[in-house]
């Protein structure tokens, strides 16, 4: 049902993909609107949730792992989460999910209109329901507000159940003083503040199951807490109470799900959904569609009971120190006591689905005190007594009063006799049958390696049949032979029983894996996953291929192969190493020619240094000077500038040892020359290399 208000998000487009239509129903957290996915083009069901909670970052955060969980599960009766996001702009802050749209109604609109189902229809409503359950179940998922509301009944039949992990989100946000969930349906470990798990999913699964049967709810009261502290302190009654009649499987089925402690409901959706088929599957046509006189509805005094039933928003509850005093909850008003009917007041048909005819059986009077007073036991007691007193009447009508009479003594003699030869006749023929006709033992012969015809004509010839023989894949028995018989060669078996021949159809083939560019290890894991072997390996240099790569295989890949081929590899030990030749002291040309013809590249620095022993344009120095290089890798050369010019010193009028001492250590070649043969005054008169000369140049002084 579209709800047809003034709402300032319709028409508008959240998030900038989803254009929002009409607006669908409102909750307890959120708003549901029917939105177009602009994106995709289809219509969603857009779940926007309420300011407090989209304000709340800690629950954001929460929101948004539940959703993912959510969006995991992907079962046909279970609504599916598409998107789930955070609009945050200027004008408005959105958290929302985006569903499944699911067009039709809800079961809650299904209640409103026929009050009551019967069995069959509610038991067919839970079965998809609980199976939805039980498959959020496996994965670990936890629905915490099962309801009518939460059960979409799709247009084209289909059952789905909705909102799975949104009450787990919004609990996680709030104070533990704080209930979160729909009253009428909350289990007892929820009130008093335990955790939940699957089993508190089957509590409220069977609180639907109670109001689908009886048209009403459990607990009823005028606020709340009242409702939540009956789950917690009361045992659900059984259906039963409020429409007499049915069924006490269903009662069971109720009371088992809704039982106080989890420990004694169904352990989760799996578990309940096996326990409702089978009770689909046995109850009597009459009990699925038992209804009380005056239609699914109920009686007038079904519906006198005037406290309000809890349903539709999910509720908040404070279970704090305001919330603890003690509640006094008054029962609900249901029908009037359940009669039961005397023995002795009535004559009981019992009809068998063997017979014919109807047989009419009247109650002894001496089995009459076999059944309570009313006044002695409860209703329901009383009902399931006198139930089980009229099923053991009915067995006791199929069986005869008295035995066949008892015929006369010559007629009996002359069945024995012919009982004698008939037995007579049958173990001559089984002597027979099992000494030498088809069952008597024979050996089976051996077969192994020989063609069909040949051990079926064999097999044949011992008394055997052959039933088709199977085709097995075979190493070493080639292809047409029989690997095997069952039962084995030299067997004894009877010869009434087959022999089954296995036959070969030769060695299974598997076909090669690509393992070029593979590293070695898992070149072997995937011929080892493919039944075949590492063979020779074979390791060369490749400049294409890195060092423990595979260059080449054989066989090549995509060949079929016998099991456990070896398959030989070629497996890169990377580029080929090369010595690295000493060009110093060389011309340029030389040198560059040298490094290129060992497959290197020579690469001149774009500095020289000056070098007084190596001619200027030679090679000064190398980058590396030697080790190994690989091919294609570079030599930087250096080139020599020559003898830098270095300022002579001036060292006239010095005495020898000074001047020869000041010339060296400027870095030239000093010689002297003696004017008079030999030093007399041992001072410098003279030399013959001024200003800046090379670097090593020989400078002659003359000395006095």
């Amino acid at each position: 049902m579209q709800e047809r208000q003034n709402d300032p998000l319709v028409g508008s487009v959240v998030d900038g993909r989803y254009l929002v239509l009409s607006r669908l129903a409102r909750g307890g957290m959120s708003t549901v609107y029917r939105a177009t996915d602009q994106r995709l083009d289809r219509d969603v069901a857009l779940k926007i949730l309420y300011p407090h909670l989209a304000e709340d970052s800690s629950f954001l955060d929460r929101f948004e792992r539940e959703a993912k969980s959510a969006a995991r599960l992907s079962h046909p009766h279970v609504v599916g989460v598409l998107d789930q996001g955070v609009e945050d702009s200027a004008e408005r802050s959105l958290a929302y999910l985006v569903m499944e749209y699911v067009p039709g109604k809800t079961l809650r609109d299904l209640l409103r209109e026929k009050g009551r189902l019967t069995p069959r229809l509610a038991l067919a409503m839970m079965d998809p329901v609980v199976e939805g359950l039980g498959a959020a179940h496996d994965v670990g998922l936890v629905h915490r507000d099962v309801k009518p509301e939460n059960v979409l009944l799709a247009s084209n039949g289909r059952i789905k159940i909705a909102d799975f992990g949104l009450a787990r989100a919004v609990s996680t946000t709030t104070n533990t003083g704080t209930l979160i969930g729909t009253v009428a349906y909350l289990s007892p470990e929820l009130v008093t503040g335990g955790g939940a798990d699957a089993r508190s999913d089957i509590y409220s699964a069977g609180i639907v199951l109670f109001e689908l049967l009886t048209g009403k709810q459990p607990y009823t009261g005028d606020v709340p807490i009242r409702v939540a502290l009956q789950h917690a302190n009361s045992t659900v009654p059984a259906p039963s109470t409020l429409v007499p009649g049915l069924a006490s499987d269903i009662d069971e089925l109720v009371q088992w799900c809704t039982a106080v402690d989890p420990e004694d409901r169904p352990i989760d959706g799996n578990a309940l959904l096996g326990e409702l088929r089978h009770i689909r599957t046995t109850l009597t046509d009459e009990e699925l569609d038992f209804e009380l006189p005056g239609g699914p509805s109920g009686s007038a005094a079904d519906q006198t009971d005037t406290t309000p039933p809890v349903h539709g928003a999910t509720e908040v509850i404070e279970t704090g120190a305001g919330g603890s005093a003690t509640e006094v909850i008054r029962s609900p008003r249901g029908p009037r006591p359940t009669e039961v009917i005397r023995p002795d007041q009535s004559l009981t048909s019992v009809i068998h689905h063997d017979v014919q005819h109807t047989r009419a059986i009247r109650i002894p009077e001496n089995r009459a005190e076999a059944l309570p007073e009313p006044d002695q036991r409860t209703d329901k007691q009383a009902r399931r007594e006198f139930k089980v007193y009229q099923k053991q009447q009915a067995k006791a009508a199929l069986r005869p009063e008295k035995s066949l009479r008892p015929g006369n003594r010559g007629r009996r003699n002359v069945i024995w006799v012919m009982l004698l030869l008939l037995l007579a006749g049958l173990a001559a023929g089984l002597g027979w049958f099992f000494g030498v006709g088809p069952g008597a033992l024979a050996t089976v012969p051996d077969v192994v390696n020989r063609s069909v015809d040949q051990a079926e004509l064999l097999l044949a010839e011992n008394g055997f049949d052959t039933p088709r023989a199977e085709e097995e894949f075979h190493d070493e028995v080639a292809s047409g032979l029989v690997i095997r018989s069952e039962p084995a060669a030299q067997t004894e078996i009877r010869r009434f029983q087959s022999v089954e021949l296995f036959v070969s159809k030769g060695p299974e083939l598997f076909e090669v894996p690509r393992v070029v560019d593979r590293g070695e290890a898992a070149a072997a894991e995937q011929l080892a996953g493919s039944e075949l072997t590492v063979g020779e390996i074979t390791r060369e240099f490749s400049a294409d291929v890195e060092d423990g790569l595979v260059i080449s295989q054989e066989p090549a890949a995509g060949d079929q192969t016998p099991r456990g081929t070896p398959v030989n590899l070629v497996v890169s030990q990377g580029p080929e190493p090369i010595d690295v030749p000493v060009v110093t002291g060389q011309s340029r040309a030389d040198a560059v020619a040298a490094i290129e013809a060992a497959g290197l590249v020579a690469s001149v620095a774009p500095d020289g240094e000056n070098n007084r022993d190596i001619p200027e344009g030679a090679v000064v120095g190398q980058s590396p000077s030697g080790g190994q290089l690989t091919r294609g890798e570079t030599v930087t050369l250096t080139l020599s500038l020559g003898p830098r010019l270095v300022e002579v010193p001036n060292v006239f009028s010095q005495r020898e040892e000074a001047a020869v001492a000041e010339l060296e250590a400027a870095g030239f070649v000093v010689v002297v020359d003696y004017t008079f043969g030999g030093s007399v005054l041992g001072l410098v008169a003279g030399q013959d290399l001024t200003g800046e000369q090379p670097e090593g140049s020989t400078v002659t002084i003359t000395v006095t």
